[in-house]
């Protein structure tokens, strides 16, 4: 009976942020884990190893993730401003703003990779829902 319980009950935010397949919320969705290796970090199996979840719905499916990382950019420089004007204070007459904006453009930069994974991450969890069963009935027939 136990055995039948050994499979992963990663939340939505979790598996999202985790990268992992919205269907079973087990199977990774990127073929290389460090998103800095540049030659191949969006690179993505065809299907789910843990379910055989088709990861590219369709031709060009991932065109809508361009929405989302400006979304997330948004919300990262949102964050960004208030951090600052919290701590240090902004204005335009010590031009701080501009060392704000340096700042985040630089940190903008750097996350880049992670920004456009987590992207992918939550554009295919938008279309492909949960099934607590998948992958859990491959683990039974075995």
């Amino acid at each position: 009976m136990c055995a039948e319980h050994n499979h992963n009950n990663r939340g939505l935010l979790n598996s999202v942020l985790a990268n992992r397949c919205p269907r079973c919320r087990e199977g990774k969705l990127f073929s290389q884990p460090n998103p800095y290796n540049f030659s191949k970090m969006m690179d993505m199996p065809e299907h789910c190893p843990v379910c055989g979840q088709k990861f590219e719905l369709q031709t060009g499916f991932y065109f809508g993730t361009g929405y989302v990382g400006y979304a997330l950019s948004v919300l990262f420089s949102v964050a960004t401003v208030i951090i600052w004007s919290l701590t240090l204070g902004i204005s335009i007459k010590d031009n701080s703003i501009f060392w704000w904006l340096g700042v985040n453009a630089a940190l903008l930069l750097l996350l880049q990779p992670v920004l456009q994974r987590l992207s992918r991450s939550i554009w295919i969890a938008f279309f492909v829902r949960y099934d607590s069963n998948a992958g859990h009935n491959e683990m039974i027939g075995q």
